[in-house]
């Protein structure tokens, strides 16, 4: 085996230049492939960040009727066959183990003609009545002056604290820490600014992303979840937001939780708790993304087929070449299946070295066209190995005609041969 593999790359060195022509195709091919798998796999991963969140793996479970999320800002009532979560309930939920940390809340959404400070209206905000753990499981953090106590909701005090987005619309950029804000008609004093951390907030790499994750951003107000019907007269049905241990468990982390949710608190038919959609659309997105680019794929191995057809000719060359060297082994004793064996070496050997080569042009170019077009790739390495493999299948499959050839050669018709 070894001294095959050394006669190869003996041969591959005497005809430097025939050699490389002939792997020229494979190179191409595999650098292809590898090109189009990394930036398939390098734009899902931004598609994910930005879609889903990089660190964030938040899913959460409200109430859905017809297919789109109940608006309590328009009815101002409970809907008929459901009824709030129990501490038992949420318990179970914040037990599993597939993730990190749960919380509940209510939320009224662009509710902003209700928020005041002196002349000042806040427009499209959403406000929220939160328990303790929902600034950890969303990822924010108290930009200025404190959060919520244990005293605030077993007091169930009037206190807000709003997002640093709100600060310029409704208090002018001015200090709003102790200021007193009209929600609904209840004064509420702020007690504290919050943001997302910006490990959590989406990649921005243009104009259009701008305008797709920042721009239309909502002010949002928080009071304690205790202090809720303060503020509004109906007691709404809790939402859960959950942390899921990866990105990947979301769907199944969120369908689950939904269905405990359902089948404790809801028996309407019309009316159901459902997990938000933001992983679907990612998926969906990705599946676009990965039909196009198979595609694409398909038309890139094109080129393996024409290298696997050079690599046929040059081995049928190399037979008729060296026709009077077979001849001579056999002769003094080579059998066919030693014959065979050397010459499919040397084309595994021969596409195994284009298809190292194309993995490396493969990264390269990759590198290269990230720099260029400004589009994240992420280099694999399984596709990277399966490719060197489907190489060496390229050299066995294309090089078996010419290596039974050469091991079917009458070895006095070989000696004979000029």
């Amino acid at each position: 085996m070894l001294e095959n593999i050394r006669l190869s790359f003996q041969g591959i060195w005497t005809h430097k230049l025939r050699s490389f022509l002939t792997m020229l195709g494979i190179i191409i091919g595999i650098a292809a492939i590898i090109t189009i798998v990394s930036t398939i796999k390098g734009t899902n991963e931004q598609i994910k960040e930005n879609l889903v969140g990089s660190g964030n793996n938040n899913v959460r479970v409200s109430l859905y009727q017809d297919g789109s999320e109940y608006d309590f800002s328009s009815s101002m009532n409970v809907p008929n066959g459901v009824t709030p979560m129990d501490n038992d309930l949420f318990q179970k939920i914040s037990d599993r183990k597939d993730i990190k940390s749960a919380s509940m809340y209510k939320k009224l959404s662009d509710y902003g003609d209700s928020v005041y400070y002196n002349n000042n209206v806040l427009s499209s905000s959403n406000i929220l009545g939160i328990d303790t753990n929902y600034f950890s499981t969303c990822g924010y953090s108290i930009y200025k002056g404190r959060g919520f106590t244990e005293k605030d909701y077993s007091s169930k005090k009037r206190v807000a604290i709003i997002s640093t987005s709100a600060i310029g619309s409704l208090f002018n950029d001015e200090d709003p820490i102790n200021k007193t804000i009209d929600i609904c008609g209840t004064p509420f004093t702020v007690i504290g600014t919050a943001k997302q951390d910006d490990s959590f907030k989406p990649e921005i790499n243009s104009i259009e992303d701008y305008y797709t994750y920042v721009s239309d951003e909502s002010s949002e107000i928080f009071i304690p979840l205790d202090s809720w019907e303060t503020a509004f007269a109906f007691d709404q049905p809790q939402a859960v937001v959950v942390k899921a241990k990866d990105t990947d468990s979301m769907n199944s982390v969120g369908k689950k939780i939904a269905d405990m949710i359902n089948d404790s608190v809801v028996t309407s038919k019309k009316i159901k708790y459902k997990s938000d959609s933001a992983l679907s659309d990612l998926k969906s997105l990705q599946d676009i993304s990965n039909s196009t680019n198979t595609q694409l794929i398909w038309i890139a191995s094109i080129s393996l087929l024409v290298g696997g057809i050079g690599v046929m000719n040059i081995m049928l060359v190399s037979v008729t070449e060296r026709t009077r060297e077979i001849g001579l082994k056999k002769a003094i004793g080579a059998r066919k299946g030693k014959i065979l064996f050397q010459f499919l070496t040397e084309s595994m050997v021969l596409t195994s070295l284009g298809g190292i080569l194309g993995v490396l042009s493969g990264i390269g170019l990759s590198k290269v066209v990230s720099g260029i077009a400004n589009i994240p790739v992420s280099i694999s390495i399984p596709a990277s190995v399966i490719a060197v493999v489907f190489s060496m299948l390229i050299g066995i499959i294309f090089g078996l005609i010419p290596s039974v050839k050469a091991a079917k050669l009458n070895p006095i018709d070989a000696l004979r041969y000029e």
